[in-house]
């Protein structure tokens, strides 16, 4: 964050130097010869056993990772001593299988490497979330009790004073295997969907009695022999405050002011569905200021064959899933799906936007669907994909794992450029002897070739962000603001600057995950290597709805660690 004195240094060095200015760029261009792009990364094990699945986890400003699981999974690795309602967990039988007399939720804390327990009241079983502006995890529904409540967590920097806190509202509607989007009006999220449900609902509410409002898309696009296969939709906002939806194989534009759907897209090529229970994966791919934030491109990858659900739960068959990925421009108004193949078949994947602007594609199975015990074949190995590359040379196969990720796992970025993967758990409780594949605990970080030791010479180092006008509570909108950081080597022309809104990550979605590359007006470099750039915040919150960001300096290729950044 802000500091002063940090900022007089880095003037000092500048006005006392001779110095030049450099205009920053906004596109990757050719990566220098510093980054070794081939490289396949590394895999780091962080703890032997978290205590809780990982089914939902969500990365908080204060460098903490919320993980939490379904509170009806039986006993989980941490036992209470009481239960969240005050009365004592014994020794008895009952309450050694009792639910309630065990953690469901823990924070972790990335910097110890230690976890702090929480507490759920309430069942989170294939729930969603959002984080609103001032970094509160808002997290809507679950299962049974759990299906409409709001929960709360706001957090507090991994000491004991925070924790859950059930809202007093409720949600309209029961909302399992739904989809949350913090949407551009101030702190209003959108829930989309749930299994046979086909509404949406605000939070809040505009007023006293506002329910749920029907959108027949949902009723369109509902498989019921497939376990619904329109499940926790695919939920972007695009720069002109619209709402893109796709579920299925389907997708549309829709104004959730006026209730109205503004376009049907065309339908992704090839057969099978993409998503839950065939749980394919989607991103919007970065926005770019370079044309004003104006092109929204959205990418979608993976899922199951038709059929898929039932021949695994019905027949014990498993069918092979899809390998392609399909990108289609969703601003303007010519719209096609161009289609391309990953490496191999893939779904229950996680897909993450790297702050050099490729997707990771990591974690899932080979065959099958989503669902306890319907997939089989675990993907080891993570994907990296480079849109900027020409067809035929975007993916590259990244080094494998030995920890299947399967049902129930997720993944996330972290701050120092690894990525957060954990859980998977096909069964309805936790379960570690004789079945394919047991419950896992191990907590493990996936760190990227560009994060290696061979780029640290090219690794921009001590980045400080120092917002303007005496605001040390963040940027506004169109606002400029300081970023300075030392560089051993002379900046290149792919110099760029990203920001990145960390999602809610569950059952293949990451809800709310955006990344931007920001506009640098000046670059100037002082004595010693310190350089300091003058950057222009996003225009406006349909660009970028307010919230905590990571931005992070990348140097051909090559991506700084990562700093909290508030846009107001």
């Amino acid at each position: 964050m802000a500091r002063g004195n940090h900022l007089l240094i880095v003037i000092n060095c500048t006005i006392a130097a001779l110095f030049f200015t450099l205009h920053c760029i906004g596109c990757t261009a050719a990566v220098r010869g510093s980054s070794d792009r081939d490289g396949k990364g590394q895999w780091q094990l962080l703890l032997n056993n978290t205590g809780v699945v990982a089914m939902h986890m969500a990365l908080t400003h204060h460098n903490t990772v919320i993980m939490f699981d379904q509170t009806e999974a039986g006993p989980s690795g941490h036992r209470l001593r009481r239960r969240y309602n005050g009365t004592r967990c014994t020794d008895s039988r009952n309450d050694l299988a009792d639910s309630s007399c065990y953690a469901h939720s823990v924070e972790y804390n990335i910097s110890d490497n230690k976890l702090r327990l929480l507490g759920l009241s309430t069942d989170t079983w294939c729930s969603s979330g959002s984080f609103l502006s001032n970094g509160t995890l808002l997290q809507t529904g679950g299962h049974e009790n759990g299906a409409r409540r709001i929960r709360l967590f706001r957090p507090c920097g991994g000491n004991d004073t925070c924790d859950w806190k059930e809202s007093g509202q409720s949600l309209a509607n029961d909302r399992w295997y739904a989809s949350n989007l913090l949407l551009p009006d101030e702190d209003r999220v959108i829930v989309v969907g749930g299994r046979r449900i086909f509404t949406y609902e605000f939070i809040p509410k505009q007023y006293s009695n506002e329910g749920s409002f029907d959108l027949p898309f949902l009723h369109n696009t509902y498989e019921r022999s497939e376990g619904g296969n329109n499940l926790y939709p695919f939920l972007h906002i695009c720069p002109n405050g619209r709402l893109f939806i796709f579920a299925n194989r389907d997708s549309i534009l829709f104004n959730y002011r006026e209730n109205r759907v503004v376009k049907h897209f065309p339908r992704i090529p090839g057969d099978g569905s993409r998503n839950y229970p065939s749980s394919g994966s989607s991103v919007i791919l970065p926005l770019d200021h370079t044309n004003s934030f104006e092109r929204a491109e959205v990418m979608v990858c993976g899922g199951a064959a038709n059929g898929a659900y039932s021949a695994a739960r019905e027949q014990g068959m498993f069918l092979k899933g899809l390998s392609s990925c399909g990108r289609m421009v969703i601003t303007g108004n010519r719209h096609k799906w161009n289609m391309e193949n990953m490496p191999g078949p893939r779904l229950l994947s996680d897909m993450l936007l790297l702050p050099t602007g490729d997707v990771l594609i990591i974690n899932g199975a080979k065959c099958g669907s989503g669902g306890w015990n319907n997939a089989r074949n675990a993907s080891l190995e993570p994907y990296l994909y480079h849109p900027n590359k020409t067809l035929g040379r975007r993916f590259s196969v990244l080094k494998s794992t030995r920890i299947a990720r399967m049902y129930h796992s997720s993944a996330i970025l972290l701050p120092d450029g690894r990525v957060l993967v954990a859980g998977s758990n096909p069964h309805n409780r936790y379960r570690f002897n004789n079945v394919a594949y047991p419950t896992e605990l191990r907590l493990q970080a996936f760190v990227p070739d560009y994060m290696g030791s061979q780029h640290h010479q090219f690794r921009p180092s001590n980045v400080t962000i120092h917002y303007g006008h005496g605001d040390s509570n963040g940027v506004w909108y169109g606002g400029e603001f300081n970023v300075s950081f030392w560089l051993g080597r002379k900046p290149s022309n792919a110099v760029e600057f990203t920001a990145y809104a960390p999602p809610f990550a569950t059952h293949s979605i990451s809800m709310n995950q955006r990344l931007l590359r920001l506009r640098c007006k000046t670059l100037v470099r002082g004595k010693g290597g310190w350089v300091l750039a003058v950057l222009e915040a996003p225009p406006s919150p349909s660009v970028a709805p307010s919230g905590y960001y990571l931005l992070t300096v990348v140097n051909g290729g090559i991506p700084s660690l990562s700093q909290w950044i508030r846009i107001l």
